[in-house]
């Protein structure tokens, strides 16, 4: 258990890509608390997309992908985590996955899921994807596109 389940790159001077599996303790420490404990923070949830997350929280799973140095990414990924704690969501629901600055990770994973631009949430209901949201979404709101995947989904007949 020791081992990591990542890997660091210096693609630029004075910059780490973590590149696999990470996890928001690791964003919470050095280089990466900064820009993470400001964000998560600053976190204001969008009603609706709060209340719907909240009320379908152990229903869904979410996958996400983001790059360690990406400021999209910077801003996203804690207000994410802020959004999960304020819902009670289970942070084992959650697999977060770090890519480099050619949106590659470990595998073909993101080639395979058609990742192009981080972040990107990918929201699973029952092993099955329902959604995602890449970057700030179509409203400049992850967490508002993030609550009507979730209802879109509930609300359709099975």
């Amino acid at each position: 258990m020791a081992q990591t389940h990542y890997e660091t790159l210096t693609e630029r001077p004075n910059e780490k890509s973590l590149v696999g599996f990470i996890s928001k303790e690791i964003l919470q420490a050095e280089p990466f608390a900064s820009w993470f404990q400001e964000n998560f923070t600053a976190y204001q949830a969008h009603k609706q997309g709060l209340a719907t997350f909240t009320h379908y929280r152990d229903s869904i799973q979410v996958l996400a992908f983001m790059g360690t140095w990406c400021d999209d990414s910077h801003f996203i990924i804690p207000r994410f985590y802020a959004m999960a704690a304020q819902a009670g969501f289970d942070e084992k629901r959650c697999v977060l996955i770090g890519v480099n600055r050619k949106k590659e990770s470990w595998g073909d994973l993101t080639k395979t899921l058609g990742i192009i631009n981080v972040p990107t949430l990918i929201v699973f209901r029952d092993g099955k994807e329902i959604g995602r949201v890449v970057e700030y979404g179509k409203y400049g709101q992850f967490d508002r596109e993030l609550g009507e995947i979730i209802q879109q989904s509930f609300n359709r007949p099975r």
